[in-house]
């Protein structure tokens, strides 16, 4: 996902952040901080202990504890990813990467699309995951407040922490619930919807019910001035959108192959032509990215956005080589345009070599693929 940062891998996954994460932890800090009384007896009326605040309620030691208990929220969002991906993994479908953004996060699978069995348990998985870790939270409370009731001062900050961390993961297991998308009740709506109608029409009902949950909770937050829900009427939007959108691709194209759609004949340029040759051939042809030969072998893709990284002075003295993306992405002429959109949305880029091993057989771009999408909807 783009804005995202690795910062690991499990299994082979890899684990990513996204940039709204540096936003939320100061803001999810900040609240709990602020809020450390209000939701110290929030946790002393909801499990029956009893909390001494005499350090909690210290110093900046409220910030800091909110900073512990947000990075622990994230923590569990992580468990709960990682149990969606492990389940999946299982029934052989690969997982790219797990991208952790507020209250969820996207575990990026190859799948041609889904399959209601394995969905629903796949999409149960992640909020009974997030049910389990509030209950090891909340058993954890219980422990230290008994372990530690001679030095309640000390206790009062270990039965907080995990007291507040068992409350946000029972809220996750209840949100991830909702029938919306994308949260896992989402899915779980989409799985029995397919059961009696195709799977494009009941991803399309499920994000409707996400989009309308998306408006109430956004109505919700403007009216209760509280930017979390804002926040996340914004994620469910967003991502019942991107599921919809993705399915309908899916839907429309489940039968074309890129050699269907390629542009043949198509026109290469030399390892050794000089970058300012080649913004000429763009301007002439029309055409925004050449793949590149050398020594009778295309070794990579040479674009526009390849010119725009070097400043307009360099280019003069630049050839072709000093500034081609090497290593040649291409897929064969049978394989699945879906296949071809996919990874352009992956790795970002515009167009896709068709190759039968090392021969060049066309090319197939963004704008051939959305043309189609066009036609296909008519």
């Amino acid at each position: 996902m783009n804005g995202s940062l690795k910062i690991g891998t499990f299994y082979g996954i890899p684990i990513q952040l996204h940039w709204t994460f540096l936003i939320i932890i100061p803001l999810f800090a900040w609240i709990i901080g602020s809020q450390i009384l209000l939701t110290t007896d929030l946790i002393s009326t909801t499990f029956r202990v009893s909390i001494d605040t005499s350090i909690i309620t210290s110093g900046y030691m409220p910030f800091i504890l909110g900073m512990i208990i947000a990075l622990g929220l994230f923590g569990g969002v992580l468990i709960h990813e990682l149990a969606h991906s492990m389940l999946a993994k299982s029934k052989g479908i690969k997982i790219n990467s797990i991208t952790l953004l507020i209250f969820g996060g996207i575990s990026s699978m190859e799948e041609e699309s889904p399959d209601p069995k394995v969905e629903l348990p796949m999409a149960a998985i992640g909020p009974l995951t997030s049910l389990a870790v509030g209950i090891v939270c909340i058993a954890l409370m219980y422990f230290f407040n008994g372990a530690m009731a001679g030095n309640p001062p000390v206790a009062g900050v270990f039965v907080f922490m995990f007291g507040y961390l068992g409350i946000l993961n029972v809220f996750l297991f209840g949100f991830n619930l909702l029938p919306a998308f994308p949260m896992d009740g989402g899915r779980v709506l989409r799985a029995f919807l397919a059961r009696s109608m195709p799977l494009n029409q009941a991803t399309k009902i499920a994000a409707d019910v996400g989009k309308v949950f998306a408006v109430l909770f956004g109505i919700l937050g403007i009216v209760l001035l509280n930017p979390i829900l804002i926040l996340i009427a914004f994620f469910i939007y967003i991502g019942a959108s991107q599921e919809s959108t993705a399915m309908k691709y899916n839907f429309l194209l489940k039968d074309v192959t890129v050699s269907d759609i390629m542009a043949s004949n198509v026109r290469t340029v030399s390892a050794e032509l000089p970058v300012r040759e080649v913004i000429d051939l763009m301007y002439s042809t029309k055409h925004l990215g050449f793949p590149v030969e050398e020594r009778g072998r295309i070794t990579g893709m040479v674009t526009l956005a390849d010119v725009h990284k070097i400043p307009a002075l360099d280019r003069e003295a630049m050839q072709v080589r000093d500034i081609m993306t090497r290593g040649i992405i291409a897929l064969p002429p049978r394989a699945p345009v879906i296949d071809a959109l996919r990874i352009m949305s992956t790795h970002n880029i515009g167009r896709i070599a068709v190759m039968e091993g090392e021969q060049l057989l066309g090319i197939v771009t963004r704008t051939d693929i959305m043309k189609v999408i066009e036609l296909k909807e008519m």
